[in-house]
């Protein structure tokens, strides 16, 4: 499988979905004495119980998340520390949830796909160090600079 292929992006819409599916079942049944006890009341505000995507710290999504440069080196390095935080955001959330393996077991199964993506991210980045004409690979930007 090529990294770039189009299902590399599909699965990572299904893990949004997943993670959504998720916060669903936990909050649809929420009383209001509940949602004030967790904390959960500002989101509600704004929210009630519809999914919306933001942060641990409440900072929203927005296409300003994505990098890229051009520079294949670069992106597929932003790629790799991409799949890093994802991993270390499911282990933190594996400890938060510890014991309740309904929501536990598909955020394994997510940090594992997390494991792959980083390798393939990896192999995709060795191939095209290996496909450079220069050993100084950081000198120069291969998708511009051609000798």
């Amino acid at each position: 499988m090529n990294i770039s292929d189009a299902s590399l992006g599909t699965e990572e819409l299904g893990h949004a979905e997943i993670v959504c599916s998720i916060v669903r079942q936990l909050t649809r049944n929420l009383s209001v004495a509940e949602i004030k006890e967790s904390g959960f009341d500002k989101y509600y505000v704004d929210h009630t119980l519809g999914i919306y995507p933001v942060n641990g710290s409440g900072v929203p999504f927005d296409a300003m998340t994505f990098q890229s440069t051009g520079d294949p080196i670069t992106d597929l390095t932003e790629d790799l520390a991409a799949e890093q935080k994802a991993r270390t955001t499911y282990d933190n959330l594996l400890r938060l949830c510890a014991g309740h393996a309904d929501v536990a077991d598909p955020l394994k199964f997510l940090r594992a796909r997390e494991i792959v993506h980083f390798q393939r991210f990896g192999e995709a980045l060795r191939i095209t160090q290996d496909q450079l004409d220069s050993k100084n690979f950081y000198a120069f930007n291969p998708a511009f600079d051609r000798p």
